[in-house]
């Protein structure tokens, strides 16, 4: 995830990171719109709050189990998208009970299509014409594939945006287009949404833009500032994704040891909904 314009598009190379009735929804000050039958029909939320890391590709069963210590309590899994970066060996339905039964928070992480103005080459790529109906079919997708992975409604996905030029004006639109008709596909299933971005761009759009309707429920800033937090340092202003909600990347790149096994993670401090799993 994000992390580090990394694992998601590619820890192979890592950028140098510059239903009958519409609810809307209040999440910390961001109105999103849901569709609801009744309030009652929603499932109840998993939230986590804690230190969480991400990784490219979702370690083994055993290598969970070591590094269940207290010290990280929730992971980070890419659960799809076509500029998933890491092949995912280990991510399966039954390594989603077992590490869950191991006492592990997950947080699925889904690379849909990148800004038209991104740097580099990726599978899927946005314009403004294809934003809308892109966002949608990859917002299908992404609870099409958390659903086989045993992570069930009411869990919520978080969509990786990586760096752009938000000054880009038409690139702009486009990734907020699209992330408005993600955002509506994957609530129409009764999952949440989150949103994982750069401060000084991806998530500083979704932030900062006027209109604040269809935006993603929860918002996972990228700020590396080694500050393990979703308050003192929260970069945009003080009411939005209030009441657990947020999510802070604080760290990049740090090769850690656990129980015989290493694997080089992103720290997150964590403060929102996971997946509902069991």
């Amino acid at each position: 995830m994000p992390a580090t314009g990394s694992h998601r598009l590619s820890r192979r190379g890592r950028r140098i990171a510059i239903g009958s009735a519409c609810a809307a929804l209040l999440a910390g000050g961001v109105t999103v719109q849901q569709s609801l039958a009744t309030t009652t029909s929603w499932p109840a939320a998993k939230t986590y709050t804690g230190r969480a890391f991400d990784t490219c590709a979702a370690p083994s069963a055993s290598a969970m189990k070591a590094w269940h210590t207290g010290f990280y309590g929730a992971a980070a899994v890419y659960v799809g998208g076509k500029n998933r970066g890491c092949a995912q060996a280990n991510l399966t339905a039954s390594w989603v009970k077992s590490v869950n039964s191991q006492g592990w928070k997950l947080i699925p992480l889904y690379v849909g299509a990148q800004p038209p103005c991104a740097s580099g080459t990726n599978p899927e790529k946005m314009t403004a014409s294809t934003a809308a109906s892109l966002g949608a079919t990859d917002g299908a997708d992404a609870v099409a594939k958390a659903s086989a992975l045993g992570m069930k409604a009411g869990s919520a996905l978080y969509l990786d945006m990586e760096a752009y030029d938000i000054t880009d004006s038409s690139c702009n639109t486009a990734v907020l287009t699209y992330v408005r008709a993600w955002q509506k596909a994957v609530h129409a299933k009764y999952y949440r949404t989150g949103m994982y971005g750069f401060s000084s761009s991806s998530a500083k759009a979704v932030a900062t833009t006027t209109d604040r309707t269809n935006l993603p429920g929860n918002l996972w800033y990228a700020k590396w500032d080694k500050v393990n937090t979703t308050t003192t340092d929260w970069p945009f202003a003080p009411t939005l994704w209030t009441g657990h909600h947020r999510g802070h990347q604080y760290m990049v790149n740090s090769k850690e040891s656990r129980g015989g096994y290493t694997i080089t993670v992103d720290r997150d401090a964590w403060d929102a909904p996971v997946a509902v799993v069991g």
